[in-house]
């Protein structure tokens, strides 16, 4: 009896473990969406503005007087408690010397002109004025290769600065150059924020896509990090046949199978990760210690941005201080026992200018709403999580980027996953913090991406 019993539970444990094997794996069928739901004020007209207009970024002098006036104007800061740098967050002794370069040696109108040195547009796609810097190369004997790229918060375009023109700028040893059309995601930087509730990152996703449509390219690869890579994976799994090829530097797979594997690996972290990573996630306890401690404002921003937002919106001396800290972590983790927290890992007028931006265009609240849209629950978002995407992709690692997932998660949701990198340096904003290993990568992913689709044709 107790063989025959043995054997039932045998049975049943198969059975139940091949019907949990099935169900995480098991693929969801694609949603519908409707590709022109209107995110502009009012409804939608019967006959859409499709101009495309040319953009001049301006930090004019009446913002600029205002905002130092309301900097000179602030209360006494409360200094670090005795032993104290980075740990409590920002150091205030120290934001007061940004605060003072701010006012005193931060260069406003000579900013603007180095971010106008690209061409400016903006088109109104969906009801929504979306900004964009498009750089074509000056090359005639090259293979263009479209690439869209997509920033993150509290990000604009301004990210890619210093990346578009080695881009754009033909590489020897390669047969191909890029063309580049840098986005500003609605709400952040010079693009129009909804006055709609769902705008998340599948519908920015197919925003972006229908902006890549308006300015003819029917085929395009893409870069993308933070918020622009969610939004860039959704729209490789939305629009297989138009994106050639995403290259990421914030790789992640949120599929339920990829969950359940970061759990079980825990158990052989040796076996699932490169032991050389491995303590970039395992053990788990060190990994969620982290995330607490630098989460708290991700929790705010998904659940109350409006909240947090009009102290942001109204002090300029709390928006540095809120952006800075999370830039500073985001870019060397390890430094918070010194004044500038890892803020010092990025060039601090390429931090004031993506501040200013935010400053000047009132978008803190409108950028940080992501968060709270991003996680939302809505079946069709997450049914779009679920579904792997075939597009070939192609990951760089950096050191202190925020999550760090090994190949073989990874390949839950990019099966076609081409290329990937891991290294010992850099952080979240890859742009601003090694503009050239990104570009490097970039162009040896596009030799990937071309080999996939079978049209390489440089063997040097």
């Amino acid at each position: 009896m107790l063989k025959v019993l043995s054997s039932v539970v045998a049975v049943v444990a198969i059975g139940t473990g091949l019907v949990i094997t099935y169900l995480l794996h098991k693929v969801p069928e694609k949603p519908h969406f409707d590709l022109e739901k209107w995110w502009g004020i009012g409804s939608k007209p019967r006959e859409e503005d499709v101009a495309i207009r040319n953009f001049h970024i301006n930090f004019n002098d009446t913002i600029i007087q205002d905002l130092k006036q309301r900097i000179k104007n602030r209360r006494p800061l409360t200094k670090p408690l005795e032993g104290i740098q980075s740990e409590y967050g920002t150091n205030t002794v120290y934001l007061e010397t940004i605060l003072e370069y701010w006012t005193d040696k931060y260069d406003f109108k000579g900013r603007a002109t180095l971010l106008n040195r690209f061409p400016h547009y903006k088109t109104r796609i969906q009801g929504l004025d979306i900004h964009f810097i498009k750089m074509q190369p000056q090359t005639k004997d090259l293979k263009v290769l479209p690439l869209l790229m997509l920033h993150g918060w509290p990000s604009s375009s301004k990210e890619f600065d210093k990346v578009i023109t080695m881009l754009t700028t033909p590489k020897e040893g390669y047969d191909f150059v890029f063309e580049v059309v840098a986005a500003d995601l609605p709400g952040f930087g010079f693009s129009e924020g909804t006055n709609k509730p769902g705008l998340n990152p599948v519908q920015i996703g197919i925003i972006m896509r229908n902006l890549m449509r308006r300015l003819g390219y029917e085929k395009f690869y893409i870069q993308a990090g933070d918020w622009g890579s969610q939004c860039a994976t959704h729209m490789a799994t939305i629009f297989p046949n138009e994106v050639l090829g995403f290259h990421t530097n914030m790789p992640l797979s949120s599929r339920t199978i990829s969950t359940v594997k970061l759990l079980v690996g825990s158990l052989f972290p040796t076996l699932a990760v490169d032991p050389k990573y491995a303590d970039r996630i395992y053990p788990l306890k060190k990994f969620f210690s982290y995330i607490m401690r630098e989460s708290g404002y991700f929790h705010i921003q998904a659940t109350k941005p409006d909240t947090i937002g009009v102290a942001l919106t109204d002090s300029p001396s709390g928006l540095a201080s809120y952006v800075i800290e999370k830039m500073a972590i985001s870019s060397n983790r390890d430094q918070l026992n010194t004044p500038h927290g890892g803020i010092e890992n990025l060039n601090l007028d390429d931090v004031l200018d993506t501040i200013t931006i935010i400053w000047v265009n009132n978008c803190i609240v409108t950028s940080s709403r992501i968060y709270a849209e991003g996680t939302t629950k809505d079946p069709e978002v997450w049914t779009v999580h679920n579904i792997p995407s075939l597009v070939p992709t192609a990951a760089i690692n950096f050191k202190h980027e925020v999550l760090y997932q090994p190949d073989w998660i990874l390949r839950d949701k990019f099966q076609n996953l081409v290329r990937s990198t891991a290294l010992d340096i850099g952080g979240h904003f890859a742009g601003l913090q090694t503009p050239q290993m990104l570009a490097d990568d970039v162009f040896e992913s596009g030799v990937a991406f071309l080999k996939f689709h079978g049209v390489y044709s440089n063997e040097s």
